[in-house]
């Protein structure tokens, strides 16, 4: 199934959300968009297909990370200390020496630690562990531990926190509606499907 089919799913349910609980006009537009977003969360695993549609291109990132290398080398060649100057520009030096490295299929990780520290500089849990969420994403393959039960747990954690944190009623049950759409959605037993999902890793590889 194709991303908007999942992300329409997701939208519907949070409209079925936002009707159970009685939300006002402005929450349930809310609602609405949190389910499709929730939709299509599973795909940000390694080889899913929002992975290249959330993150930068990686030479955009490159080329900021060169950027600043070669102004840290030419500050510290100019500012501190001699050992100051060194560190600084050694520094400068690996900063340029690694973004030559960085590629599309890192892009998912840097975006994890970017939403990571996000979370940290704001003291936001749901955050942080959507940070966290990510940066797992950005390691496995396609249909697996994003498709698991164990994803619906990990994810629910975060729903919880973030409906804690806008005190909004319903956005618990939108995103993990959403979120659960998207697995029934990509099921075996459906006929447009050739592939399923690995429900229960790691005790099960099977598709179901």
């Amino acid at each position: 199934m194709n991303g908007t089919a999942h992300a329409a799913i997701g939208a519907a349910a949070g409209y079925v959300v936002a009707n159970t609980v009685h939300a006002s006009p402005s929450a349930t537009l809310l609602l609405v968009g949190l389910g499709s977003v929730s939709g299509l969360i599973p795909d940000l695993d390694i080889d899913g297909k929002l992975r290249d549609r959330l993150t930068l291109s990686h030479e955009v990132v490159q080329t900021v990370a060169q950027i600043i290398g070669i102004l840290m080398i030419i500050y510290s060649l100019y500012e501190g200390s001699a050992k100051e100057k060194w560190l600084g520009m050694a520094i400068g030096i690996g900063m340029t020496a690694i973004s030559s490295k960085i590629r599309q299929k890192h892009m998912l990780t840097i975006t994890g630690i970017g939403v990571l520290a996000g979370g940290f500089s704001l003291q936001e849990l749901w955050l942080i562990l959507f940070g966290i969420y990510i940066l797992i994403a950005s390691f496995v393959s396609h249909r697996s531990y994003t498709h698991s039960l164990l994803g619906v747990i990990f994810f629910a954690f975060i729903a919880s926190r973030f409906e804690m944190s806008l005190g909004i009623e319903g956005v618990y049950y939108t995103c993990l509606a959403g979120y659960i759409s998207h697995l029934i959605a990509d099921l075996k037993i459906l006929p447009f499907n050739k592939k399923g999902v690995k429900l229960f890793l790691p005790l099960s590889s099977k598709e179901i």
